[in-house]
């Protein structure tokens, strides 16, 4: 092999590697792939619509409700609204995932989430995330703008 068709297949192995490292699991970045929490639903087909409503309260912040129960391979339309004064988001993951990625967000705080599993959304708009749930556990659902996850934005979803 010549040096020149070396270094080629060596910038494609690397390419390669780099796309695989940022699927799922990869801070929550997936995109179409199943994950330990399922994966994208389609918009095309019936969803239950479950309504989220994220808002700062008392020096506090939320998600109503902070629970919520599914049953495993039911889809979900969560219908979002930031009935706050700051911008908020939520990010679907495995507790483990969200607090990485929690890390991540404290030193990139200006990252926005517009993923599958993740939707950001400035004062008083809405948007939507629409998940397949198809596997059963508990699985987590935080704003991971610094700061606001310690100040309540958290919540579960246990499916069942």
């Amino acid at each position: 092999m010549s040096t020149a068709a070396f270094r080629l297949a060596a910038i494609a192995v690397l390419l390669s590697a780099g796309t695989a490292l940022a699927g799922p699991g990869g801070a929550g970045h997936g995109h179409g792939d199943e994950t330990a929490y399922g994966k994208a639903g389609d918009p095309k087909k019936p969803a239950r619509i479950v309504q989220v409503v994220m808002a700062e309260r008392d020096g506090k912040m939320a998600f109503i409700p902070d629970r919520i129960e599914i049953r495993r391979g039911e889809q979900i339309r969560f219908q979002l609204r930031n009935n706050g004064e700051l911008d908020h988001e939520l990010v679907l993951a495995t507790l483990e995932e969200n607090l990485k990625h929690a890390v991540e967000m404290q030193k990139n705080p200006d990252m926005e989430h517009d993923d599958p599993n993740a939707k950001r959304l400035a004062p008083k708009k809405t948007g939507e995330i629409v998940w397949a749930f198809t596997k059963a556990g508990e699985f987590d659902f935080s704003c991971l703008i610094p700061g606001h996850r310690e100040a309540g934005m958290t919540g579960k979803i246990i499916v069942k």
